[in-house]
């Protein structure tokens, strides 16, 4: 018997990192020792006393059933007091706050809740790749907004055609951004409040990097701006700020009526998250941010040393404010990113992303990840370098 995929399978593209771990892997096959800089999963363990908390948690015959898909409320409550104590946001946990199993099904469930075929959703282009296939599946009509390099990659609302912002129903951004490492001021999000009353359309902000912030700037939450909770949401996650990214734990808070669509399709397609790893995710929550702090410290010590190490063979980068990762212009003109990205990995054995992988606008930059060590770092500038990669 032929098996078929369904029609909406077509839709999708090949995920960019099954790719990436294809050619990773081809290269390891011939005995080169890859050094990773392509995927966002951070590289240090999970602190011990986060794991400890686990540990004693699942000990606890208590934990052992069918958990909330809403998530149990000491867990909804350690949000609300998170994001009081980091943001000044103030959350009821009973229904502004919704447990995910990770942001990243959050993000694809939420079409699913509010969209409707033909509907428009205005997405970020460039943009994470888990935001197309939710929005796709419910027949929703995707309209990009282009992140430009001129415009400090926010997206320009006044370029949105009248007839466009008419016919949307959700807008999606997501700082600091994800691939661009993008920061926006408050003073952005005001002006996408008030696009978003003026055309009724929810807005859903994706801040999972929200902690990994540079030289003194600092990334504030949507729902600080005034009026966010009566347009939308925000999600955020462990993965990044805890070094969690494998135990998928994450939050949508905000408006409590996107909330409230966001589960019934939650509660109908799962479970909550295992609750010991809830009551983990608890004592991160309401501990000491001393570790995330640390963390940051040494993703910034790694930006300067790759950054600083390739602007002296000529890359001309600029260091990226927030997040993990470093979004640059391909060094050779006319290159095609993929192209670029390929050689780089045949020539020196460094993988990193072609910005094309996260949307045609990322077409002409590459996507560095922060994630191993200085040393490490050192290691690539040299790598580099003797490859050739040299501009100057």
């Amino acid at each position: 018997m032929e098996i078929k995929g369904s029609e909406r399978l077509k839709q999708l593209p090949v995920y960019l990192f099954d790719a990436l771990d294809a050619m990773k892997a081809e290269e390891q096959a011939k005995g080169v020792d890859v050094i990773d800089l392509s995927v966002g999963d951070p590289d240090r363990p999970t602190p011990k006393y986060i794991v400890d908390a686990l540990k004693q948690a699942a000990d606890d015959p208590k934990n052992h059933h069918y958990p909330s898909f809403k998530g149990i409320p000491a867990y909804r409550k350690a949000v609300a007091g998170w994001y009081k104590s980091n943001f000044n946001v103030e959350l009821n946990p009973d229904n502004e706050v919704l447990l995910c199993i990770g942001s990243k099904r959050g993000v694809s469930d939420l079409p699913m809740a509010l969209v409707n075929p033909g509907d428009v959703v205005l997405v970020p282009d460039p943009c994470y790749t888990a935001y197309l296939p939710g929005i796709l599946f419910a027949g929703g009509e995707v309209h990009f907004m282009p992140l430009k390099e001129e415009n400090d990659f926010l997206p320009d609302l006044d370029a949105i055609p009248e007839d466009i912002r008419r016919r949307a129903k959700l807008m999606l951004l997501n700082f600091p951004g994800n691939p661009t490492a993008a920061l926006a001021p408050l003073s952005y999000f005001e002006k996408v409040v008030a696009f978003a009353k003026q055309y009724d359309i929810v807005v859903s902000h994706d801040a999972p990097y929200s902690e990994a912030v540079y030289d003194g700037n600092r990334q504030p939450s949507f729902l600080e701006t005034p009026g966010a909770k009566e347009v939308g949401i925000e999600f955020h996650s462990l993965s990044k700020v805890f070094n969690m990214s494998g135990w998928r734990v994450a939050h949508a808070v905000g408006n409590k009526d996107v909330l409230a669509c966001l589960a019934k399709v939650r509660s109908n397609a799962d479970m909550g998250a295992f609750q010991p790893i809830q009551h983990a995710a608890i004592t991160a929550l309401t501990g000491t941010m001393d570790f995330t702090r640390e963390t940051t410290q040494a993703y910034q010590r790694r930006r300067d040393v790759l950054v600083n190490g390739l602007n002296e063979l000529g890359w001309n980068m600029r260091k990226p404010l927030a997040t993990f990762f470093i979004w640059t212009p391909v060094p050779e003109k006319g290159v095609l990113s993929g192209d670029f990205a390929e050689r780089v990995l045949r020539k020196s054995g460094v993988l990193i992303t072609p910005g094309r992988g996260f949307g045609e606008g990322g077409e002409g930059f590459i996507r560095i990840a922060l994630t191993v060590e200085e040393d490490v770092c050192g290691q690539v500038v040299e790598r580099l370098k003797n490859a050739g990669f040299v501009y100057k």
